[in-house]
């Protein structure tokens, strides 16, 4: 059974403050997930995490990461202009676009954030953003398929994401002579991966790709960013990913690889969201109607406009009803939101105990890739998001829509 950070008596008061739906996170946990991981990779001098902010961009819980020693990898435009107001500066910043327009080269030139380019045909848009930086890192891509023992993992032969080899050696040579001083290496081969093996795995395939980059170019490798992938128990069966576990078997591949090669300066980086956010936030909504036809349909003031990834991935999340922790499962259903859209099911067939109208639903590891995926169809405004502070209270920290934020982009109209 998976265990809530929020106790039935505290989600009462917190209900009877804020409308239900939102998504509530716990910053105790927030900042221990950080803690543990810059612990676990403190054998390397240079180690940083960039948050994966496409995963969660709240500002609330960026400063939470920045304080803690984090920094931020940004994806768009408007990533970049957020983390910059925030405080995120210069080497605070990776910026991992792609299908990038030269707009978003330009400001990423002119905030002097780390470029992780991810195509070689890119060389050309940076020459169009005005300058060459000092530092850059490139994507790499490996084709075929991704493999831990027997099990297939991903595809990355399947990926619009990177560069072959053979373009990442030819990206490195050209951008020196364009006067790059300092260069990473860059990759994501698999999601969401609950396995203590997959870091390690990728860092040694890495890692010796490092070493073939370096002698076929002759350049000053700086870092090498792991990227995510590193995923979450959703399902009560599975057993969370060690991240101390991980970074020892990081390490080992490291003095293999890296240090027998004398490259035993290079720093490693991480690009996490999932792995430091998703278990640390819940979605709490409550039960409208119960409705009988061929099957039970609960259905809850959530929707696939708060919760995305059941709709379109099929994404098993967890469901607790707060107060009823040890009850047993009597009953079988379906548990929806309100749209117009037949996927608009948060469970499907779940058992679960007795559930009935003005429960309160807890929907798990909602941190990350949660309301950043809010869309608004049906007309559906997004909700709000709470935080569990560490001495126990709550703050406000994104406000639920209104009507009149929908109709505010609307021209021609007086809404």
């Amino acid at each position: 059974m998976k265990q809530s950070f929020v106790t039935a008596a505290q989600l009462e008061e917190i209900t009877k403050q804020y409308q239900t739906p939102f998504h509530l996170y716990d910053e105790a946990a927030i900042r221990q997930k950080a803690r543990d991981l810059y612990q676990a990779f403190a054998w390397n001098s240079g180690f940083k995490e960039y948050f994966a902010v496409k995963a969660t961009p709240t500002p609330a819980i960026l400063k939470i990461l920045q304080e803690e020693g984090c920094g931020v990898d940004c994806a768009s435009y408007v990533e970049l202009l957020m983390c910059d107001k925030l405080g995120f500066k210069e080497d605070d910043v990776m910026f991992s676009s792609n299908n990038t327009p030269n707009e978003e080269f330009q400001l990423a030139r002119k905030l002097n954030v780390t470029i992780n380019l991810d195509a070689y045909e890119h060389i050309e848009s940076l020459k169009q953003a005005g300058s060459i930086p000092e530092i850059i890192s490139c994507r790499y891509n490996p084709g075929g398929t991704f493999s831990l023992g027997t099990d297939i993992m991903d595809h990355p032969d399947e990926s619009k994401f990177g560069m072959t080899k053979a373009q990442l050696i030819q990206a490195f040579k050209e951008l020196k002579q364009l006067g790059v001083k300092k260069f990473g290496i860059h990759s994501f081969l698999a999601s969401n991966t609950v396995t203590n093996d997959y870091y390690p795995t990728l860092a040694r395939e890495l890692f010796k790709l490092a070493v073939e980059v370096v002698l076929a170019t002759d350049v000053h490798l700086d870092f090498i960013n792991l990227s995510g992938g590193i995923g979450v128990n959703y399902k009560p069966e599975e057993v969370a990913n060690d991240i101390f576990k991980i970074g020892d078997g990081v390490r080992a591949a490291y003095e293999e690889v890296l240090g027998a090669a004398g490259l035993d300066k290079v720093k490693i980086f991480t690009e996490l969201g999932r792995f430091m956010l998703a278990p640390h936030g819940h979605l709490i909504t409550k039960v409208l109607h119960k409705k009988e036809t061929y099957r039970t349909y609960i259905g809850v003031d959530a929707s696939a406009v708060n919760l995305m990834r059941p709709a379109i991935y099929g994404a098993y999340h967890h469901i607790t009803i707060a107060g009823k922790d040890t009850a047993l499962p009597t009953t079988t259903v379906d548990i929806v939101g309100s749209l117009c859209e037949n996927n608009d099911k948060f469970a499907i067939q779940r058992k679960m105990p007795e559930i009935s109208v003005g429960d309160t639903l807890i929907i798990h590891d909602t941190g990350a890739h949660g309301h950043s995926m809010g869309y608004q169809y049906n007309a559906k405004l997004r909700s709000a998001e709470i935080l569990l502070q560490t001495d126990g209270s709550t703050r406000l920290i994104r406000r639920a829509e209104k009507p009149e934020d929908y109709f505010a982009t609307i021209a021609g109209f007086d809404f």
